[in-house]
């Protein structure tokens, strides 16, 4: 499993369950490093999605413990131990966690890879932060693109390897 996410210098990627930036090339890229894959995702980030409703071209994963939650077109899952379970059908570089900030901070000891976009921007009352990839032991930057200007912000798109993903036990 890899991760793909947004973050900006203070790691920050949500307020008050929003994304923080509208940044229009990681949309791009988001479209094109999930497209054809299978996603993973908290209920609360399912919710946020335009509709809401499954991403198109992707088989959707939603990690949720509430029994009424079952919306059409997604595959939910109730725990780490079924999710897991569920997701050895698939290969490793195909399953890519998409959120919230819960399950990156959960998951990311799992993940081979993080594809973080790296926003050079700050909120105030930003809430919700993953972890800080630089200083997380056993993970590096593999490499990191020159800078680009979009919606505003100046972005690099960074790949960040995971020397010793952990594997999942109940």
């Amino acid at each position: 499993m890899d991760l793909i996410v947004a973050a900006d210098r203070n790691w920050a990627i949500g307020k008050k369950g929003d994304l923080l930036y509208n940044v229009p090339e990681d949309m791009k890229y988001f479209r094109r490093m999930t497209t054809g894959k299978t996603v993973l995702m908290g209920q609360k980030t399912f919710e946020s999605l335009p509709g809401p409703r499954p991403l198109p071209n992707r088989i959707n994963y939603v990690l949720s413990d509430c029994p009424s939650f079952n919306p059409e077109g997604v595959i939910v899952v109730r725990s780490f131990g079924e999710m897991f379970a569920a997701l050895e059908q698939y290969p490793e570089d195909s399953v890519m966690l998409m959120g919230g900030g819960s399950l990156y901070n959960a998951l990311a000891k799992y993940c081979r890879r993080a594809y973080v976009t790296l926003i050079d921007a700050e909120t105030e009352g930003a809430d919700t932060f993953i972890p800080n990839f630089d200083a997380l032991e056993g993970w590096s930057m593999e490499s990191v693109s020159d800078p680009v200007e979009t919606g505003g912000y100046t972005v690099r798109f960074a790949v960040y390897l995971n020397s010793n993903p952990a594997v999942y036990t109940e």
